[in-house]
């Protein structure tokens, strides 16, 4: 006969049980497990084959005599007195527990201090995303997340045995998921494949003759940075994003960036980053450019005078190709907060200073930070992410990766 599935079963929580069965499972072992007594007699009476004298008693039992006396050895049927009728005792923590219910009050939301908590808006707890696709899906099924976020239910999936595939509309999102694989120690070992980004200088070239600022988006990941006032289309003023990092102990330090895709860049946009850069406090430049710079815009950087950073002299306007980063060779810059890093600094950070409650004004006029900073100037604050990017897709495979074009 085909056994009941049990995903959707949740177990018995001896400090939380139904008020019926806490009254059964009254009863208590001395290495601490909960039992109730049960019967052992047969609702068949006539059982000749069963009916015998057991501890003095002589009743029709649901077992034979050999499998009762096995029982008794092992200390699983008791008799509370001589004459009484011997019991069983069911374990609590061997039942198959409760279904599960439409409200779940036994997952926290992430607080502040959450240890798995990213500063990502939309994250939900990791225990309800195991939740949902274990109750849902067997091993080897596929999951689909079409909204992504910061890759809580492909980890999840990922973690239980399921294939997966996630979709986001934000490059930021991807960014974030791709981070999360590797912090986990799961993006050597699991194979899936990248669409929507590029792999090459060719890649992004179509990629900026399509979008330009789904290509000005992309950049900033390449840099660890973030875009700036949220990401929103229009004029840059100068800054396309931030970086932050650790210049010391106490500071969080800034660096502005820039991002050119076309190959009309001079001089005067190195100029523009140094005023852009000092305007905004930051003590560095990053200027992203998909094509050769010129030698004069090399020699306006290093006109610029170095700074030191996280404890070493850095140069204050560094230029970076992305031909460069696509091969790993990054800015010169102190430990760099990304989103899962950042999060992780700013709630030891709240620790260290005493929690002042909000205001009502306060809570009323703050914005929705994707991921809040702490230290530093107050005016480089961080400006709330959207999710208005294109589709991009992360997905599991069996197959190797192969490249595809942006």
């Amino acid at each position: 006969m085909a056994t009941r599935p049990t995903r959707n079963i949740k177990p018995y929580d001896e400090h939380d049980l139904p008020e019926k069965t806490a009254a059964k499972y009254a009863h208590r072992d001395p290495d601490g497990r909960v039992f109730r007594l049960d019967s052992l007699i047969n609702p068949n009476t006539d059982r000749p084959n069963l009916t015998y004298e057991f501890l003095g008693v002589t009743r029709v039992w649901r077992w034979t005599k050999e499998r009762m006396q096995a029982a008794y050895d092992t200390g699983l049927v008791v008799q509370s007195a001589p004459g009484r009728v011997p019991q069983l005792k069911r374990y609590l923590n061997e039942q198959r527990g409760l279904p599960f219910d439409d409200v779940w009050t036994d997952i926290p939301p992430l607080n502040s201090q959450a240890g798995e908590r990213l500063g990502y808006q939309t994250q939900k707890p990791m225990a309800l995303l195991e939740r949902i696709i274990r109750l849902t899906t067997k091993p080897g099924d596929l999951v689909l997340d079409p909204f992504c976020g910061c890759g809580t239910a492909i980890e999840a999936a990922q973690s239980l045995g399921r294939k997966w595939i996630g979709i986001d509309v934000t490059v930021l999102a991807i960014d974030v998921v791709e981070r999360r694989l590797a912090r986990r120690g799961l993006r050597r070992k699991v194979d899936y494949e990248l669409d929507g980004i590029p792999r090459g200088v060719e890649d992004a070239r179509v990629l900026w003759s399509e979008d330009e600022h789904q290509f000005q988006m992309w950049a900033i990941t390449l840099v660890d940075g973030q875009p700036r006032e949220g990401g929103k289309k229009g004029a840059d003023k100068g800054c396309d994003g931030l970086i932050y990092f650790q210049d010391d102990a106490r500071t969080v330090g800034t660096a502005v960036i820039s991002v050119k895709g076309g190959k009309n860049i001079h001089a005067q946009h190195i100029r523009d980053l140094i005023g852009t850069a000092h305007n905004l406090g930051a003590k560095l430049g990053i200027f992203v450019t998909l094509n050769k710079p010129t030698t004069a815009m090399e020699d306006a950087a290093r006109a610029a005078e170095p700074v030191e950073a996280g404890g070493q002299l850095r140069p204050r306007i560094q230029i970076c190709t992305i031909e460069q980063l696509l091969r790993g060779i990054k800015p010169s810059l102190p430990p760099v907060y990304d989103i899962i890093s950042a999060s992780a600094a700013a709630r030891r950070a709240s620790q260290k200073r005493p929690q002042v409650p909000p205001t009502p004004e306060e809570i009323r006029t703050s914005p929705s930070f994707k991921l809040p900073i702490a230290g530093g100037r107050g005016k480089d604050a961080q400006k709330p992410l959207p999710f208005d990017e294109p589709v991009l897709v992360v997905e599991k495979t069996t197959h190797r990766p192969k490249r595809r074009r942006g």
